[in-house]
Parts: structure tokens; C-alpha cells; sequence
């Protein structure tokens, strides 16, 4: 059982080596696209965030009015 394990490793090490190392660099067109698409997922991630505060805050100042004039009549 040992020994198929280590074989299995030895070669998944050797199939590992065998990939050039040029293949395994991203350019940096590649770099800029992975990036600028990170960048987009933040920021649609972050309005995302904030739409959901400023519900949060109307329906609170909503429900804060309404107890206010409730008492008034």
C-alpha cells in the first residue's frame, strides 16, 4: 500500500517537472484581464453591499415614522 502511494506521488512529481516553465507564467495581458475582472467582482460586490445598507436605513427610518405618528393620534 505504501509503495503505491510513493510510486503515485514520484510520479505525479515527474509529470509536474515535465510542464515547461514558460507555460506556467501568465502574460501580462492575461495579468491585466484577471485583474480588471477581480476588480470588477469587488466593486459589483461592494454597490451590492451598499444598496442593501440604504434599504436597511429606509425601511428602519420607515418603521421609526410610522411608531411617531402612530403615538400622535
Amino acid at each position: 500500500m505504501k509503495r503505491i502511494a510513493v510510486f503515485m506521488l514520484l510520479a505525479a512529481f515527474s509529470l509536474a517537472g515535465a510542464i515547461p516553465a514558460e507555460a506556467q507564467r501568465i502574460s501580462p495581458q492575461e495579468n491585466a484581464r484577471q485583474s480588471r475582472k477581480a476588480s470588477n467582482k469587488q466593486q459589483k460586490k461592494y454597490n451590492k453591499a451598499m444598496k442593501k445598507q440604504a434599504k436597511a436605513q429606509r425601511k428602519a427610518y420607515k418603521r421609526a415614522n410610522k411608531n411617531t405618528y402612530r403615538h400622535h393620534r
